[in-house]
This record gives C-alpha cells, sequence and structure tokens, in this order.
C-alpha cells in the first residue's frame, strides 16, 4: 500500500494543477488578435457610434483611435436597426478589412419595438459574418431606452455564446447620467469620452494593444 500512495499523491496534484488553469481562464477576458502596426479597428453601429450629440471628433472612435494609437473607423449610420446594419455589413467588412470589430447596434430595434427574436438573430448573423471575414468581435450592449435598466439579455446571451469580450455596462452608465448627455437617447462629448476610454481598457485586457 505504501507503494500506490505516491502516485495517488501524484494524481491529485495534477488534478488540482489541472482545475487552477480552469478557474484562471475562467476569470480570463475573452481574448481578441493582437494588433499589428497597419491593423485596423472598425466601430459599427448607429448614432451612438455615429457621435451623434457631438462633433465628428469627439465621438468614440475618433477617441478611441487617440487612445489606443491605431486606425479606427467610424461606422456608425444614425437610425439604423440590426436589420439594417446586417445587410450593410459585408460592404463595410470588404472595405475596411478591419482586424477587430466594435459592434453596437439594437437601440432603434427597441425605440420602434421590433422583435427581440429577430433583434438577436441580426446580430448572431453579424457576428458571424465578421467571424468569417477573420476578424475579431467585440460586443457592446445598448441599455433599454425607456428606463436604461441594462441592456437585455440576449447580448450577455451572444457573448458567452461565441466567446466575445463584451461591454454591457458603460452606455447604460453614461446615458444615465445627465451630465453626460446631449439628449435623451444620446451621449455628449465628455459621455463619448467615457465610452472611449472604456473600450480602450477592454482592448487591453483582451490582449488587442498594449
Amino acid at each position: 500500500m505504501r507503494l500506490k500512495a505516491p502516485a495517488t499523491t501524484r494524481l491529485l496534484q495534477l488534478w488540482l494543477l489541472c482545475l487552477g488553469f480552469a478557474l484562471a481562464a475562467c476569470d480570463r477576458a475573452p481574448q481578441l488578435p493582437r494588433l499589428a502596426g497597419g491593423d485596423v479597428i472598425l466601430a459599427f453601429g448607429d448614432s451612438l457610434t455615429h457621435g451623434t450629440g457631438a462633433t465628428h471628433d469627439s465621438a468614440y472612435p475618433a477617441v478611441l483611435s487617440t487612445l489606443t494609437g491605431h486606425t479606427v473607423v467610424n461606422a456608425g449610420v444614425p437610425g439604423e436597426t440590426t436589420a439594417e446594419g446586417l445587410a450593410r455589413l459585408p460592404e463595410v467588412l470588404e472595405e475596411v478589412r478591419p482586424r477587430i470589430v466594435l459592434l453596437c447596434l439594437g437601440g432603434n430595434d427597441m425605440l420602434r419595438r421590433h422583435d427581440a427574436n429577430e433583434t438577436e438573430t441580426n446580430l448572431r448573423r453579424m457576428i458571424q459574418a465578421i467571424r468569417a471575414s477573420g476578424a475579431g468581435v467585440v460586443l457592446i450592449g445598448v441599455p433599454t431606452p425607456a428606463l436604461f435598466s441594462g441592456p437585455p439579455a440576449f447580448y450577455e446571451k451572444l457573448a458567452a455564446e461565441f466567446d466575445l469580450p463584451y461591454e454591457g455596462e458603460i452606455l447604460e452608465e453614461v446615458l444615465k447620467t445627465p451630465r453626460l448627455k446631449a439628449d435623451p437617447i444620446h451621449a455628449n462629448a465628455a459621455g463619448y469620452r467615457l465610452v472611449a476610454e472604456r473600450l480602450a481598457e477592454l482592448l487591453k485586457e483582451t490582449g488587442a494593444v498594449e
């Protein structure tokens, strides 16, 4: 029996080591591809990406470009729904050829009371198209416009389904704070700067930038 004890101990140690690695992996944010010097980030969305409520230079993509040192293409179209974004996306991906896409759509679907399942499906198809192009995806959750009570659950569901870096708090935080808003549903320059700062932190946490 004494001869079996060391083997049992080694198995226990190995199991504990594997458990430690598994727990560490659970705590780590999903990783993004490392951006090289010429790589481009695409900010794809609606008016919150476009920068409605501030100048073009104050929109979050422009600020994020300054913070990261990488080109961030602003492909935000005010008023766009997820169905319209899904139709527009292939041409933009072909033109820009981004390494990472920041996807922020869904607010106009909610304002127009579109079916939530349809919105989820459109976002899923956009994520699949971006992944098929070879780019990484960051999903940004848009809070429910009426109460800004947080993004609908399908954002977090999609992030988990595709193992995506997910930012589901910053827009809610900004749009609940009067001094950070230009109007009831849009940020001002200060609000967009906070969005850019949070996304810059997320890009660092996920290994995309230093």
